[in-house]
């Protein structure tokens, strides 16, 4: 699961497009209280908007949450052809996302400090054992 499906709410709001606007996801932000719809950012306005004001909204799905963080702990993870030309690639596990679900999504940040979650590696290497060969 990609970090785009993480958000506070649990919800995300999707989006199919108009002729000016590409179909979307947006996490949701929060929700009306008056009316209990669904609020997202609408950065041209710079404030929240509900979803229903937008005419190409199509409907809501639920989101990963986010309950909690716990280091790394020595985890490594490796991918056979992630690195450079296609070559293999062992990087640390900064922190692990536990989300309410139970999920546990590992978070790698590489040299350039760029955070990826690790959802595609290819193996889970735990603390003291070799890399993979």
């Amino acid at each position: 699961m990609s970090l785009r499906y993480f958000n506070q709410t649990g919800w995300t709001a999707i989006f199919n497009g108009t002729d000016t606007e590409i179909g979307r996801m947006v996490r949701v932000e929060g929700w009306d209280q008056a009316t209990g719809t669904a609020l997202v950012v609408d950065p041209k306005r710079g404030a929240l908007r509900a979803v229903t004001d937008y005419e190409d909204f199509s409907h809501l799905e639920r989101a990963e949450q986010v309950v909690a963080a716990v280091p790394g702990g020595g985890w490594r993870v490796h991918w056979t052809d992630e690195g450079p030309g296609g070559t293999p690639l062992t990087e640390q596990v900064l922190a692990w996302l536990i989300t309410s679900q139970g999920r546990a999504t590992a978070i790698t940040v590489d040299a350039q400090g760029h955070v990826e979650d690790a959802d595609g590696a290819d193996a889970f290497i735990p603390p003291g054992e070799d890399p993979v060969a």
